[in-house]
């Protein structure tokens, strides 16, 4: 969960509260205080503690904010305080929750939990729960909240308040209501500003707004944010594939989407996984990470080879190992850079396959000015330390060479994960480290060793 400045700062006089409370035993303050949180506020709070004092936090949390804190915590956290749980204290913590959350809790439950939960639904809540569930969680309809309040489009606004009165609430988030015809096709979106100000014997359809376009069920939760960035949206209608309204997505939902997409792509880098507990077991962290270090080692072998190909020249030439560093560096610096920008475009949907060699050749031509740039700097200083012209000459094309193959392999390198179905993110800053430290040691070596005989 993403923090201000300010709210890191409230976070970090809380943490040392109730570290200094659980250090005096003030058991009682404690249950005061992290019930007077928002459940957000007390899921943070859990993730940044022990397991251990986590553990005795949990159990002084209110059960009716249990389910609440659950959602809120990461899937690794989550699983583990379910574990402590009890089935009726799950069964009891799923009461109360909106269906697009009962489904997402449910899926971390035991199958005999599952059963209860279920059984203790109402058939209207049981028969929303089984549509949402029945599409993929990186869907509109995996996302989607069933609770909408649905219109006719030949009914007054007279009706449609008297028909809110008796409901006495709306669903969070409403902004506005939807209209649908008898077959529940949808047809556009009544916003609450217009039920309120026009008069209240026109009819729905006459101040309806058509202009508002629905989400189809099966649109990827990344391009569901896209469309509510776009538009400003506070919430969308979802329709089934014969144009049927089957829920609504609200502004809340997609911030988290867009928070875990940030998440995502940050501990990727570093090949973690952003539901990782920061505080699991020393084993646990250690065999996550384990695999991605091996991975690093395996590349880094690879560059070794390439440098040990060329040893009979490094042995006569000192000033060769003490320039080497440098292109490679300049490379990694170059093509991270590429990577990053990316990455980042394909998350947007601002790169595909209609724009990808555009942005390969500019990109091409930037690693090619910079290469030419800080060529000609670390040439001159190249000839200047070791007073050999060759040696600046050497240095200069391998980096001109390492750029461009940097560029190259910054933008192609997540366009091909992404066609093969892997995640750019994860898998490309340890392929593109690969490429820049054996392009830049081969060209490096391999022209010293063609040039200074």
């Amino acid at each position: 969960m993403s923090l201000s400045v300010a709210g890191k700062e409230t976070h970090e006089r809380r943490l040392h509260a109730f570290k200094h409370a659980l250090e005096q035993g003030a058991l009682s303050n404690l249950r005061q205080m992290i019930n007077g949180l928002h459940p957000a506020e007390v899921a943070h709070l859990l993730e940044s503690f022990p397991v251990e004092e986590r553990e005795l936090l949990w159990e002084m949390v209110d059960p009716e904010k249990d389910g609440d804190v659950l959602l809120y915590v990461n899937d690794e956290v989550r699983a583990s305080l379910i574990r402590e749980m009890g089935h009726q204290e799950l069964v009891a913590a799923a009461e109360g929750l909106d269906t697009d959350d009962l489904a997402d809790f449910l899926q971390d439950l035991p199958d005999v939990v599952i059963k209860e939960v279920l059984q203790s639904l109402n058939d209207q809540n049981r028969q929303r729960l089984e549509s949402v569930l029945s599409y993929p969680d990186d869907t509109a309809g995996g996302l989607m909240n069933t609770d909408t309040i649905t219109v006719r489009p030949d009914v007054t606004l007279d009706v449609v308040l008297r028909y809110l009165r008796m409901r006495s609430e709306l669903p969070e988030a409403t902004d506005r209501l939807y209209v649908v015809d008898r077959g529940d096709r949808y047809l556009g979106a009544l916003s609450l500003s217009a039920l309120l100000t026009r008069p209240e014997d026109q009819i729905v359809a006459q101040v309806m707004d058509r202009g508002i376009n629905a989400i189809p069920a099966h649109l990827s939760e990344r391009e569901v944010a896209s469309l509510f960035e776009k538009r400003d949206l506070v919430s969308a209608p979802v329709i089934d594939e014969q144009g049927k309204l089957i829920g609504r997505i609200t502004v809340d939902d997609v911030v988290d989407v867009i928070r875990d997409e940030a998440d995502h792509s940050l501990m990727s880098m570093a090949g973690l996984d952003e539901e990782d507990d920061m505080f699991a077991p020393v084993m646990v962290s250690a065999r996550s990470r384990a695999i991605w270090l091996g991975i690093n080692l395996a590349t880094a072998f690879l560059a070794s080879w390439v440098i040990g190909l060329f040893e009979n020249t490094l042995s006569r030439f000192v000033a060769l190992a003490v320039l080497m560093p440098i292109v490679a560096s300049m490379g990694g610096i170059a093509g991270s850079q590429t990577l990053t920008l990316v990455i980042r475009g394909l998350a947007l949907g601002r790169v595909g396959s209609a724009n990808a060699r555009r942005l390969l050749f500019k990109e091409l031509a930037v690693g090619l000015l910079n290469g030419l740039l800080w060529a000609l700097v670390v040439a001159a200083i190249a000839i200047l330390w070791f007073d050999d012209y060759r040696i600046g000459a050497i240095i200069g094309t391998a980096i001109v060479v390492n750029l461009l193959f940097a560029a190259f392999s910054g933008a192609v390198i997540p366009l091909l994960l992404r066609r093969f179905g892997a995640d750019p993110a994860l898998g490309g800053s340890v392929m593109l480290t690969t490429v820049t430290d054996v392009v830049g040691f081969m060209a490096f070596l391999g022209l010293a060793t063609i040039f200074l005989r």
